[in-house]
């Protein structure tokens, strides 16, 4: 199995350290707007940040009829549900918690990649890692005091933050699945307006609509979120359109969102400070994601 190339793994990881920032920027944002909401006018804005870069209009709208069917399924699943499910969640949690259980990504796709690519199997180190990492999220959930009241809330909002992660594996394995079909700047347009559409939709029943917003730090939360969606999105599409990189690999290098997204959350917003559970299972979950890496890197020196 070939590990990823410097080249690759540089784009991975800005990927990664762009949607780290992005959880501070939610939470200013959900001072100010409801988050479905918040959520739809992001994506949309995101998806049309993309476009003068897709060449030609005319081609853009041809390839959008070509793939409609392949480009709605991504969208439900890389953009609509997994971010209704994140906005809804995230406005339950603090930022760092949050940016921790993002972190159980890599865990979540390992185990996706393993039924669904057949170039891409677990074996029993890589079970060893999913378990400590498993085991920190584990630690996580219940330092939240799932039993108390507040804590139930709480906890509701890690199961939506679990489910909308693994929304994201099953978008990350579609696109991988159709390397041969893919324009990833035209899909990563196209599925970001299209799912951040039908979010806005789905806000409008649930919490209104959209009210007029004067304050400056929303525009430049929501104008930041946008850029870090349209940007990161489409570096992560097309480094999954390339044959040589193996999803359950490449989502290796999201241990460091939680890491960078718990500390700027730390440092930026008020009343978020450091937590000695949130810590020890961001560790087990860090630990995990470099033992799977570890244990990759020693397997293809063998063969």
């Amino acid at each position: 199995m070939k590990n990823l190339s410097v080249k690759n793994t540089f784009w991975a990881i800005i990927a990664c350290l762009l949607w780290a920032t992005a959880f501070t920027g939610i939470k200013v944002g959900l001072k100010y707007s409801a988050p479905l909401s918040f959520a739809g006018f992001r994506f949309m804005i995101s998806g049309l940040l993309l476009l003068p870069f897709t060449g030609k209009l005319s081609n853009y709208f041809l390839v959008i009829k070509n793939n409609y069917k392949l480009i709605f399924i991504l969208s439900m699943f890389s953009t609509f549900i997994i971010y209704s499910l994140f906005y809804t969640g995230i406005s339950m949690l603090d930022g760092s918690l949050a940016a921790i259980l993002i972190g159980s990504s890599p865990l979540i796709t390992a185990i996706g990649a393993h039924y669904f690519m057949e170039d891409d199997k677990m074996n029993w180190q890589k079970i060893i890692s999913l378990f400590i990492g498993l085991v920190g999220i584990s630690i996580i959930a219940i330092s939240r005091k799932p039993w108390q009241m507040n804590g139930r809330a709480e906890f509701f909002g890690v199961i939506l933050l679990l489910t909308s992660t693994t929304s994201g594996t099953i978008g990350n394995i579609i696109v991988a699945k159709n390397r041969d079909v893919m324009k990833p700047l035209i899909f990563t347009s196209a599925q970001l307006f299209i799912g951040g559409f039908f979010i806005l939709l789905l806000s409008i029943p649930i919490e209104g609509f959209p009210k007029i917003i004067t304050d400056i730090e929303f525009y430049v939360a929501l104008i930041w979120l946008a850029f870090i969606s349209a940007s990161a999105f489409a570096i992560w599409f097309n480094l999954l359109n390339k044959p040589e990189v193996k999803v359950s690999d490449l989502n290796l290098w999201k241990f460091i969102i939680p890491v960078f997204g718990a500390i700027l959350a730390w440092i930026i917003l008020p009343n978020e400070n450091p937590e000695l559970y949130p810590v020890i299972g961001m560790f087990c979950v860090a630990i995990a994601i470099i033992l799977y890496n570890y244990f990759n890197n020693k397997n293809s020196l063998l063969k």
